[in-house]
């Protein structure tokens, strides 16, 4: 199944999945943009782009001629319209399976169960490590 995302969503997504789950740990160096961009067979301004959009919100920082790492959980930046924007896609998906036939106590079972997962994944591997980063 193709996503509907572009490829620039798609690589900022999978890398802000692996900061948060903890497969990325906070300090891990990331592939240089020539190296990713010829890892994933795109573009290096799709990585380079992708890279800036990390950088600020806080998930990577990149140190003058060391390279880009992963930044801790505390310096990510809250954006209040994405958590409205994926909220709304909640209730969207939500209303979708009871649209599908499923009766609401059914899909709020359903739900509770995908967030259950989606929050035991967080845990494991992204436990809160104190720790910061020099920007410099």
């Amino acid at each position: 199944m193709k996503s509907s995302k572009s490829v620039y969503e798609q690589v900022i997504d999978n890398i802000k999945e692996l900061v948060m789950t903890g497969v990325l740990p906070e300090g891990s160096k990331l592939p240089s943009v020539r190296e990713l961009s010829r890892q994933l067979t795109i573009n290096p301004n799709t990585v380079q782009k992708s890279f800036k959009e990390l950088e600020r919100d806080g998930y990577i920082y990149t140190v003058s001629g060391k390279g880009t790492f992963v930044s801790g959980r505390e310096f990510v930046i809250v954006d209040e319209m994405k958590i409205n924007e994926a909220l709304e896609k909640l209730r969207d998906d939500f209303k979708a399976l009871t649209y599908l036939g499923i009766s609401p106590e059914k899909a709020r079972e359903m739900t509770e169960e995908v967030l259950k997962k989606e929050a035991e994944l967080l845990c494991a591997g992204g436990a809160e490590k104190g720790g910061s980063h020099d920007k410099g």
